[in-house]
């Protein structure tokens, strides 16, 4: 079968097995109170007018839920409150049906079908309530609350007004969202809402007929579902060292505002590497400018930084999981003022422009220390160069296995070498885990599938893109190296290629941004990414991608000089790697077991230059600065 083949199999509707049931089990999390959705439903007069169709816009709205309640995962938190169903005059008629609860299909679907339109339509109040209906997070906990309103027209009511009462809403609850979806509505009825969704941390989906209508509540409602599962241990950063808490190595959860530093103390001895990263993790879409951005720096002394690095988005289609990491790397002579042993200070700067979603953005934090090799060791040399691994590797080809990828780092799926097949939601960033060992490489495509569009025609376009990080959460790859890690996407097949340099314990003393933090064996992450405004172009609510991925060379024993290289055995997905290296270039078997490193991110959108690698040493007691164009998604 052709490439384009496989990838318009993967936009199929009805694709099920283990990629269904992944995304199903892992909705157990969502029952500790941190996600849930509420629906708010406009039962007003106006919704009892034909939709074109020779039904009435309820008869349809009723039709769309049941689609979307059919769609969600057992057991996630739903519930439905509705306005104007009770009285035929009111500004108070808002009411609460079914509350948030353990997922009830067939109650939700009674319930829209008990609703005759007959009133007025109090947004403001309606969202103020649905605010209140879905459940406070236990103490510490983040997730991914989303109120998702439908409505065929504007608030007629006026007070509390709609935008003032999502704006503040934003403020007030870290993790909480407002998307909107406009029924065959124009003018300042769709101005209205799409006012709400930007000012509520999330996106308006239009839909001017009943297959639209369903297709985009679906959207909205699996992004709740799919929000990103954070991990780690509450901490409150502070806005200056000097009240900084004391962090040992671990995981940590904490938020971060709108022109806002926050400080983490730390102890450092003199020998060991240090990882730092920081996830932030805004709402799916939310409103971002191109240049917003998220820095982090290893800080000592009074005024004096270790490394700093700051990642963009780089696009204003809407937010997306974004994530810096930097490194303290003692050097080689012992001379860099950052070799000392003291302390030190984690910073994570958020920059906002004017006009971007001004809400708290949860921040997943990850710092890990690597000891030195053993002084009686000698590393192998530093691998610099892509080789083999360049754009123009060749991949596995065959029939795609199905797959759900992750919400984030902490449930990436892992996966090995093979083809793979998903699919992902404009605004949807899919996270997988692949094992790369001593002297490998991961080299992989990603390629986004053929899928019929709204209008028939490509004359909306939005982008595809990936993202690969390696086990301390670093991103690299793209940006100014050989890959490109955004493409266009318009409902035609498009691919992208993305890769690492091996993994040599040397390349810490490297100098380019792409090699430097490919030093240690374990999980690499590979992000997948679909544009917000794709919800503009397809007809299917989720949208196929294939990936191709390929650990290229032999896994070595270690990372010392002359190390041998480990026997070929079966990875886990039954696969030996021999037959694997049949379907790809040879020697791109993997082996060995994954090292847990888990952390959020972002992935590149700047297309990449032809990468020239340097051979050459970071300059000593200086601070390393790298900014990179990540996407944001």
């Amino acid at each position: 079968m052709s490439r384009a083949g496989e990838v318009g199999r993967a936009g199929e509707v009805g694709q099920a097995g283990e990629a269904t049931r992944a995304r199903e089990a892992r909705q157990d999390e969502a029952q500790d109170g941190k996600s849930g959705l509420v629906m708010v439903l406009d039962s007003s007069g106006s919704m009892a007018d034909d939709d074109g169709s020779g039904q009435t816009r309820m008869a349809s709205a009723r039709a769309a839920v049941g689609t979307v309640v059919d769609a969600l995962p057992d057991r996630f938190p739903t519930g439905l409150r509705v306005y104007g169903a009770d009285q035929p005059k009111g500004c108070t008629d808002t009411r609460l049906v079914r509350p948030v609860e353990p997922l009830d299909r067939a109650g939700l679907k009674q319930a829209v079908g008990a609703l005759r339109p007959k009133g007025d339509t109090p947004i403001g109040l309606s969202l103020q309530k649905a605010a209140g209906d879905l459940p406070k997070p236990a103490e510490g906990a983040i997730g991914t609350r989303t109120i998702l309103l439908i409505s065929d027209g504007d608030d007629n009511c006026g007070s509390p007004a709609p935008c003032e009462v999502a704006q503040q809403l934003s403020k007030d609850g870290v993790g909480l969202r407002i998307d909107t979806v406009g029924f065959q509505v124009r003018g300042a009825a769709r101005q209205q809402l799409e006012c709400i969704a930007e000012a509520g941390n999330g996106r308006y989906y239009d839909a001017p007929d009943a297959k639209a209508l369903a297709r985009q509540l679906q959207r909205s409602a699996q992004l709740s579902a799919d929000g990103y599962r954070f991990r780690g241990k509450p901490v409150e950063g502070a806005p200056r060292r000097d009240a900084a808490p004391s962090v040992a190595p671990g995981q940590y959860l904490d938020t971060i505002g709108p022109g806002e530093q926050r400080y983490y103390a730390v102890g450092l001895d003199a020998e060991s590497t240090v990882e730092f990263s920081a996830t932030a993790v805004p709402q799916p879409g939310a409103a971002v400018d191109t240049f917003d951005a998220l820095r982090t720096s290893i800080a000592y002394g009074t005024d004096s930084a270790c490394a700093t690095s700051t990642e963009r988005f780089f696009q204003k289609e809407g937010a997306t999981p974004l994530t810096s990491a930097v490194a303290r790397i003692p050097s080689e002579k012992g001379t860099s003022g950052c070799d000392r042993a003291g302390r030190y200070w984690l910073v994570v700067e958020r920059e906002s422009k004017k006009g971007s979603d001004a809400g708290r953005w949860p921040l997943e934090l990850t710092y890990g220390v690597e000891q030195p090799l053993p002084r009686n060791v000698t590393p192998a040399q530093s691998q610099p160069e892509y080789g083999e691994g360049d754009k123009d590797a060749l991949l596995p080809t065959g029939d795609p296995r199905d797959v759900a990828g992750g919400t984030g780092f902490n449930d990436a799926k892992e996966i090995g070498q093979g083809i793979w097949r998903d699919k992902v939601l404009p605004s949807q960033t899919l996270w997988y885990k692949v094992p790369v060992g001593w002297g490998q490489q991961l080299r992989y495509d990603v390629e986004f599938a053929n899928e019929p569009t709204v209008d028939g025609s490509s004359s909306v376009w939005s982008y595809g893109a990936t993202q690969v990080f390696t086990p301390g959460r670093s991103p690299v790859g793209g940006g100014t190296g050989e890959f490109s890690p955004q493409t266009v996407y318009n409902g035609r097949p498009t691919a992208l290629e993305m890769g690492t340099v091996p993994v040599a314990w040397t390349n810490r003393h490297e100098s380019h941004p792409n090699v430097v933090p490919v030093h240690a064996k374990g999980g690499f992450y590979i992000a997948v990414t679909l544009g917000a405004k794709a919800a503009e172009i397809a007809e299917n609510p989720r949208i196929g991608v294939v990936l191709r991925v390929a650990v290229m060379g032999e896994e070595l024993a270690g990372p010392q000089h002359n190390a041998p290289a480990l026997a070929n055995k079966a990875d886990k997905k039954g696969d030996a790697a021999a037959r694997a290296d049949s379907e790809a270039t040879g020697g791109a078997g993997w082996t060995g077991t994954a090292i847990a490193a888990a952390a959020g991110g972002a992935v590149i959108l700047i297309a990449g230059l032809v990468l020239v690698l340097v051979r050459r040493k970071p300059a000593t007691g200086a601070a390393t600065d790298t900014t990179t164009s990540r996407r944001s998604a």
